[in-house]
């Protein structure tokens, strides 16, 4: 107990502020992806063959565009965007440096995701909103989306944990975070305690945040 009690005294306070930089920049690009995202899949989904709205070009751009950004490793496209990152947020250092690059790296992903949330909501649906007169807004709006809600909540859940197994990596290049902990103190100084913490934290998080994204998707499905 005394050496948990002079641990704590000595890294708590770090590993407190690693844990809260970690969910801030997890939690913003989650966000941040979604706001891109879903319009991005969207306009796959509708634009596709068998859509509301079909437009081969439209759609084949589009597809192209989630397939060649989910096609990047994350750390060659954290390094690879510094300078549009400099550019958007005026710094590639720190959590907001490490904002700009987890966003990209998730929007296409998210896209996809909502795209496929989307093919499995019942076409029968669809059909009857558009024979009441709906327009294409509303049965996206009212139909497609709300239909869909239980699946998009989970991947969201999908999407955080994903994010926050990047953060750890921007870490390693000075975006803070418990990766950047793990990192400076763990490996490069050799305290295995401190890594240690710094895993057991992400252990803890990633399960919180995805029990919590299990229950809020189940009280979201009407169909339970």
């Amino acid at each position: 107990m005394e050496f948990l009690q002079e641990f704590i005294e000595k890294y708590g306070l770090l590993l407190a502020e690693g844990t809260w930089d970690t969910l801030v920049m997890t939690t913003l690009s989650t966000l941040f992806a979604y706001v891109i995202g879903i319009p991005l899949g969207v306009a796959v989904s509708i634009t596709a063959p068998d859509g509301m709205r079909p437009h081969r070009i439209v759609n084949m751009v589009l597809g192209w565009i989630i397939n060649i950004g989910r096609s990047i490793p994350f750390v060659i496209l954290l390094v690879a965007i510094i300078p549009f990152t400099r550019f958007v947020v005026g710094t590639s250092l720190g959590v907001p440096g490490a904002i700009v690059p987890l966003v990209v790296a998730a929007a296409p992903f998210v896209g996809r995701m909502v795209e496929q949330s989307l093919a499995e909501v019942d076409g029968g649906l669809v059909e009857a909103a558009h024979s009441f007169g709906a327009s294409t807004w509303q049965v996206v709006t009212k139909v497609l989306l709300r239909e869909s809600l239980p699946s998009l909540v989970r991947g969201a859940s999908i999407t955080f944990v994903t994010l926050f197994g990047y953060a750890a990596i921007a870490g390693t290049v000075g975006a803070g975070g418990l990766g950047d902990i793990a990192i400076r103190y763990g490996y490069q100084r050799f305290q295995g305690d401190v890594m240690i913490a710094s895993v057991v934290l992400c252990i803890v998080l990633v399960q919180v945040v995805q029990t919590f994204g299990d229950f809020l998707a189940r009280k979201v499905d009407k169909r339970k």
